[in-house]
């Protein structure tokens, strides 16, 4: 798990890209990887755990994809 920084996010498509060293070029993040309780979404610029892989194939044009998303405190 590393700390990632939400780089954009559409709320309308479900979907955004995170951004950490760990994951040069951005990370693939889906509103069903997000671990809270109601309204999942996240706002750019936010701060998050996240746990990701490396599929061995581009999602949506990312080399990483999120696993778990947890958003952290302000």
């Amino acid at each position: 798990m590393v700390t990632a920084t939400v780089r954009e996010w559409d709320d309308e498509e479900g979907w955004g890209v995170l951004y950490s060293p760990d994951t040069p070029g951005g990370c693939f993040g889906h509103y069903s990887d997000i671990q809270a309780d109601g309204l999942r979404t996240l706002s750019p610029g936010q701060q998050v755990d996240l746990t990701w892989e490396a599929p061995g194939f581009t999602q949506d044009g990312y080399g990483y994809r999120a696993v778990s998303i947890v958003p952290r405190p302000d």
